[in-house]
C-alpha cells in the first residue's frame, strides 16, 4: 500500500474527508525516505515537522549526561513522531529521532497542519483525537513504569505490540523498558 493510501485508510478511521478534501490534505505531505541508523531530528535541532510512518520502524529516545539511552517511543507504520515540545513550543529539540530499519515517512509542516487544521474542521477534529490518544498512552507508560515491575512491563509491550520483538534490537527493548539487556535476557529466556 502506497503512503496516500495508508494515510487515506488512517485518518479515515477517525474523521470522514471527500476526495477532494483529502486530496488538498494530502498535497501538504512530502514522501522522504530514510536508510536503518539514518538521523531524522538530532537533539538541538529546530523542530517544524511531525512524521507519519508508511513504512519500517523508528525510534524517538534521549541520552543523558551519563551517556544511556532512554527510548520514549518506538513508531511503526500508520504512527505518528517528532520532537513534539520542541514542534509545539518552537524551541530546539530535546531527543533524537532516527531509524531502526529502512523506513518511508509523510513528512508534515507545523505551519501546514495548522492551516489545514483551520481550512478543514474533520482535520482538525483527527489531529486532536490524535492528540488526545497519544496523551493517553503517554500516561498509561508512566503509570506503568511508577506501578509495575521490569516483568509487567516486558509483558504489557509483548502483549501490546507483539511484533516489535522481531523488528527491534533488544537492547533497545531494554533501553524502552528501562532495564539491562541481561535482565531482558532473563526475563525473554524465562518466558
Amino acid at each position: 500500500m502506497n503512503g496516500q493510501e495508508l494515510l487515506k485508510q488512517h485518518i479515515s478511521k477517525t474523521a470522514t474527508l471527500t476526495d477532494e478534501q483529502f486530496d488538498y490534505f494530502f498535497s501538504h505531505f512530502t514522501l522522504l525516505s530514510f536508510k536503518k541508523g539514518q538521523t531524522i531530528i538530532s537533539e538541538g535541532d529546530e523542530v517544524d515537522c511531525e512524521y507519519f510512518v508508511v513504512s519500517g520502524c523508528l525510534k524517538a529516545f534521549f541520552i543523558n549526561d551519563d551517556i544511556k539511552m532512554y527510548i520514549l517511543q518506538f513508531a511503526m507504520s500508520t504512527w505518528w513522531t517528532s520532537d513534539y515540545n520542541a514542534l509545539y513550543s518552537h524551541s530546539r529539540a530535546t531527543i533524537n529521532v532516527d531509524c531502526i530499519t529502512d523506513a518511508e515517512v509523510l513528512c508534515l509542516k507545523s505551519a501546514d497542519r495548522e492551516k489545514l487544521c483551520a481550512e478543514i474542521h474533520q482535520v482538525e477534529h483527527f489531529f486532536r483525537w490524535r492528540t488526545n490518544r497519544g496523551y493517553v498512552a503517554s500516561q498509561k507508560r508512566l503509570l506503568s513504569f511508577m506501578n509495575n515491575d521490569a516483568k509487567k512491563r516486558y509483558e504489557e509491550l509483548l502483549t501490546l505490540y507483539p511484533e516489535l520483538y522481531n523488528l527491534v534490537p533488544k537492547h533497545l527493548i531494554a533501553a524502552y523498558l528501562g532495564i539491562t539487556r541481561e535482565t531482558l535476557s532473563r526475563l525473554y529466556n524465562g518466558r
